[in-house]
């Protein structure tokens, strides 16, 4: 099972971050997990949200340049070692971690780690075979 992202082009300069969340705010949707990356020229910034496709649609119609991947999302316990037995797994079945980024919930002992596998669906099953619980859209920052 795959959630899906959407990735915001933005310009490298004052203020754009801002923008992209002035317009989410506008239309009540709210971030629920997001990872900034930059070149010189411009960012690209991934973020999950509570209604992600319509925090797409919202950023598309302010003028933003919008895609949308498929990732995974999976809990982990909070504790030293949780993403290293995950990495391990992967490793050791040769899937490889695009990119990935992470958030914990105050009053939780897990940590939610959103992931861009070269191989989604063979990542998803490994996963679950092996006891690591994949969550879906409705679950993302629960």
């Amino acid at each position: 099972m795959t959630v899906e992202q959407i990735s915001v082009f933005v310009q490298n300069k004052t203020g754009q971050l801002g923008d992209v969340t002035r317009v989410l705010e506008a239309a009540g949707i709210n971030i629920r997990a997001l990872s900034l990356t930059d070149t010189a020229d411009f960012g690209v910034l991934r973020l999950m949200a509570d209604d992600t496709a319509r925090a797409g649609q919202v950023l598309r119609e302010a003028g933003f340049t919008v895609g949308s991947t498929p990732v995974v999302a999976v809990e982990v316990d909070d504790t030293p070692g949780g993403l290293g037995h995950v990495l391990a797994l992967l490793s050791q079945n040769c899937i490889n971690v695009e990119y990935l980024y992470a958030y914990t919930q105050r009053d939780s002992a897990k940590a939610t780690l959103i992931f861009r596998f070269d191989r989604n669906a063979e990542a998803v099953d490994l996963l679950r075979s092996s006891g690591v619980r994949v969550l879906g859209p409705d679950e993302i920052g629960d």
